[in-house]
């Protein structure tokens, strides 16, 4: 008589698991849990960075408003930190500050958003991956040869010899279209990215409701790109507010208050380049303008920040 040994039951249903297979969803969980802490750790650190500035700003500018009254500093029109009658009004290194910036934008969007929309409707692809990395290439140029630039050619020769404006050595006018043009890769180059992203689809409904080129290009492709094209521009003018080595060799040194682009005029990044040589013992109340000084330029650039962060979230489209 045969003795038939019957198996356990729902050994049969369970068949062996794959020990590979196993090992390697762990590996896979394991490394995403890395990953994740890296990302964390990034964030937390960029956090930390930011505000380990803002401790350092903040501590020496309470010592200078102490002693200088806030209203004093923001309201007064003349700035002469280093005389013997000292005034601390910063409105003049304001006034420079926000010519250079305007006339840098005045520059930078149109060119930079026509640069990007040939790229991103016109041009072919042959010609895109020529000319995209040759635009980018500008802006590895360094910022002092900018400021060079400015000083050699566009003040002596572009604005007075051939367009006849007169200008100094030193120039608010001269500087600002300088840095435009070194801002207009990055307005370029991110705005072409937004501009790329927008859907074919979109394109494809406007040629077909009759539309040319061009105008699926401006009144298609332009506003669902928006968000992405004002991150652009802001982005551009932070580059403008913390822009130094231009200005400080081709605005000039004299703080007063601009009402002229051809004006000499000094900027805030300008001053603090120039007061961190070691003209000011630390300590002092003059050395501690360059932290009143930098941490309005913070709040300046902050509130810029701040307000185009509302505006890109007002228009963005998902699609």
């Amino acid at each position: 008589m045969t003795t038939v040994t019957t198996p356990p039951v729902g050994a049969a249903e369970q068949p062996p698991r794959p020990v590979g297979r196993s090992l390697t969803r762990q590996g896979s969980r394991r490394a995403e849990a890395v990953i994740r802490a890296l990302l964390r750790g990034s964030a937390g650190l960029s956090v930390l960075i930011t505000v380990g500035i803002v401790i350092s700003l903040l501590t020496p500018a309470l010592a200078f408003f102490r002693e200088v009254p806030v209203l004093d500093f923001l309201t007064g029109t003349r700035w002469a930190p280093q005389f013997a009658d000292a005034s601390f009004g910063v409105l003049p290194l304001v006034t420079a500050t926000a010519w250079t910036t305007l006339i840098a934008l005045l520059v930078a969007i149109p060119c930079g958003l026509g640069a990007a929309i040939y790229l991103a409707e016109y041009a072919r692809p042959r010609v895109r991956r020529m000319l995209k990395p040759v635009l980018e290439l500008l802006a590895g140029v360094p910022t002092v040869v900018f400021g060079f630039f400015a000083l050699s050619f566009v003040a002596p020769v572009l604005l007075r010899e051939w367009l006849s404006i007169e200008v100094g050595t030193f120039s608010i006018l001269a500087a600002g279209l300088v840095m435009g043009v070194m801002i207009i890769p990055t307005v370029a180059s991110l705005s072409e990215d937004a501009m790329t992203a927008v859907p074919q689809a979109l394109r494809q409904g406007s040629a077909a409701l009759g539309a040319n080129r061009m105008q699926t290009s401006v009144r298609v492709v332009v506003p669902a790109a928006l968000s992405g094209i004002v991150a652009a521009i802001v982005l551009g003018i932070s580059r403008a507010l913390g822009e130094t080595m231009i200005v400080a060799i081709a605005a000039g040194a004299r703080p007063q208050m601009v009402t002229d682009p051809t004006m000499e005029g000094a900027t805030m990044t300008g001053f603090i380049a120039r007061m961190a040589l070691g003209d000011a013992r630390v300590g002092s109340l003059q050395y501690n303008t360059l932290f009143a000084v930098g941490l309005l330029l913070f709040l300046l650039t902050l509130v810029v920040n701040l307000i185009s962060i509302q505006f890109v979230r007002r228009f963005r489209q998902e699609y």
